[in-house]
């Protein structure tokens, strides 16, 4: 079947099977930074967005991203950097495996939450998996990035 979606603004069609995950056909044209780990929806790697809002690729058929706007990390590249460099410098920055999706979370709270409590940012990021930090690092780049520290 065949979908038309705006990828990163940009307007594409492609042909998907009808039980084929957007994850899956994300990674099948080239957007690598969409990642499967786990395959229970629990992980975060294939964080992405849904016509603005976060939501997990591995989980949603890509039948319904027809006539939606995605946007992956490469089509946020200032916004990512920025988040980034804080992440490096905080040293909450380690294999990088998690990091796009974990990106694409943190970008999507400061779009949601206005002036987050600790509380409410560790609740937004649950799901986001990362097997080498011990996350206080994270959250420390995080309050700076939102400006609550």
């Amino acid at each position: 079947m065949q979908i038309e979606l705006t990828i990163n603004d940009k307007v594409v069609k492609w042909e998907v099977a009808n039980d084929e995950f957007l994850a899956d056909t994300l990674r099948s044209h080239g957007f690598l930074s969409v990642k499967k780990a786990c395959d229970t929806s629990c992980c975060g790697l294939c964080t992405v967005w849904m016509d603005g809002k976060s939501m997990l690729s591995c989980s949603v058929l890509s039948l319904r991203a027809h006539s939606k706007k995605i946007t992956t990390i490469e089509g946020l590249p200032k916004e990512a950097e920025e988040f980034a460099q804080i992440l490096s410098a905080e040293g909450a920055e380690q294999c990088g495996f998690c990091s796009p999706g974990f990106i694409m979370s943190v970008l999507a709270m400061k779009n949601e939450l206005v002036n987050p409590t600790e509380e409410e940012i560790i609740h937004y990021l649950t799901g986001n998996l990362c097997r080498c930090t011990g996350y206080m690092g994270q959250l420390r780049a995080i309050k700076i990035y939102l400006g609550v520290a």
